[in-house]
């Protein structure tokens, strides 16, 4: 098989922790790859490095996924490298926080948090689902949180947009179904990235003593359960939220 006919995954959010994971996950797995990215193009350059080292064609495009238009303009970029018959995957798992209690909360971050963890989410659904519609088959993986099943103090715009991402998940899976293509959703729990690196001591303590398996899952562990969700060993499973948090719910 030479490169070009290899499937493709679009990773938004690729540059560090669960995205940089799964896109060098996907690479390790015979995928051809393009690493969506924001601002950090130190971080996204190193995991291309990582994912070419593996054999994979990979690929990287600084959006802001947020916005429709450049949502847009990432898919045009997996069709214009990859072809959009080797369209296989999409993870949408750019996200950020604003964490803070609902009394102390403004407007703008609630708006900026839902737009960020659930806009961008719906703007890649709607630009890639039509090439995968298309081809009869395809995955899509949204990034949810065990946030969205069970709240977080703090976290009220969070949860809710991660909570929202299910509905959609759910949704889309129905929609897609007929023509073969999946549509699940993946929930951490705590996972040692550069998020929960800014939690205190005090909180890392109590959250392991949360967790069953008595520790924060790591980068991989996460990746690998999106990568089996692209896989053919799970083409009858879709619709799906699948948590992977160590027993903490």
């Amino acid at each position: 098989m030479n490169n070009t006919a290899k499937p493709a995954a679009i990773i938004t959010g690729g540059s560090r922790g669960i995205g940089a994971a799964t896109a060098i996950a996907f690479a390790e797995n015979g995928y051809n790859v393009l690493i969506n990215y924001q601002k950090n193009e130190a971080a996204a350059r190193e995991v291309l490095e990582k994912c070419r080292l593996l054999g994979s064609d990979a690929h990287m495009f600084s959006a802001d996924v947020s916005v429709f238009d450049e949502a847009r303009a990432l898919t045009d970029e997996a069709v214009s490298l990859f072809g959009a018959e080797n369209i296989s995957a999409l993870v949408n798992n750019a996200g950020i926080t604003r964490d803070t209690l609902m009394l102390r909360m403004s407007r703008e971050s609630f708006d900026e948090v839902v737009n960020t963890n659930l806009g961008s989410t719906f703007n890649m659904c709607r630009t890639v689902s039509p090439i995968m519609f298309k081809n009869r088959g395809g995955s899509i993986i949204n990034m949810s949180s065990a946030a969205a099943l069970h709240g977080n103090a703090g976290q009220a715009n969070y949860s809710a947009s991660k909570a929202a991402v299910i509905g959609l998940t759910k949704s889309l899976a129905k929609e897609l179904s007929g023509r073969g293509v999946t549509v699940n959703a993946v929930a951490p729990g705590f996972v040692e990235t550069d998020m929960t690196a800014k939690l205190s001591d005090a909180v890392k303590e109590k959250a392991v003593e949360m967790i069953s398996l008595g520790r924060f899952a790591r980068p991989e562990e996460i990746a690998s359960v999106v990568v089996f969700l692209a896989s053919r060993d799970a083409r009858y499973i879709t619709g799906q939220v699948i948590s992977v948090d160590g027993g903490l719910i």
